[in-house]
């Protein structure tokens, strides 16, 4: 199978493990070692990032009914490394009622081949998606001044 492919399976995974509320389908998708740089949490890594990440979506799925929309970017691939970024789109809907709310986070995932051949994530960050806004003229014009850096 071609890599780019095998990681968009894989992406289909992370995405309907979310919209079925599958703790474990999740965590399929995640190397054993990986590291966790999740917006608004601390840094975890190895066996810790495992059970943080697995503590919070089973949290999050027992509160809410999840929708998730993945739009990815770009994914290169570097040997039996990869990497891809883009935008993860997640709804999530109170189970108690109450109205859905939408985040939009950009995210960057690394991705190793096991052995087995599977590509699983290997380092996941992502950050709140900003709206775009064009600098300060004041900070235009310093820069402009000061010449190339």
């Amino acid at each position: 199978m071609d890599d780019i492919y095998a990681i968009n399976v894989a992406k289909t995974e992370y995405r309907e493990a979310f919209n079925t509320g599958d703790v474990h389908r999740l965590l399929s998708v995640f190397g054993d070692g990986f590291a966790d740089f999740s917006v608004g949490e601390p840094s975890f890594f190895g066996a810790e990032a495992r059970n943080a990440l697995e503590w919070r979506v089973r949290e999050l799925f027992a509160r809410y009914e999840a929708r998730l929309a993945v739009i990815i970017i770009d994914i290169q691939i570097f040997g039996n490394v990869a990497y891809d970024w883009g935008w993860h789109e997640l709804t999530l809907t109170p189970k108690t009622g109450g109205d859905p709310v939408t985040t939009r986070q950009r995210y960057m995932e690394v991705w190793q081949k096991g052995a087995d051949g599977k590509w699983r994530i290997a380092i996941f960050i992502n950050n709140a998606d900003l709206p775009p806004q064009m600098l300060d003229e004041r900070l235009r014009q310093a820069r402009a001044e000061s010449g190339p850096s």
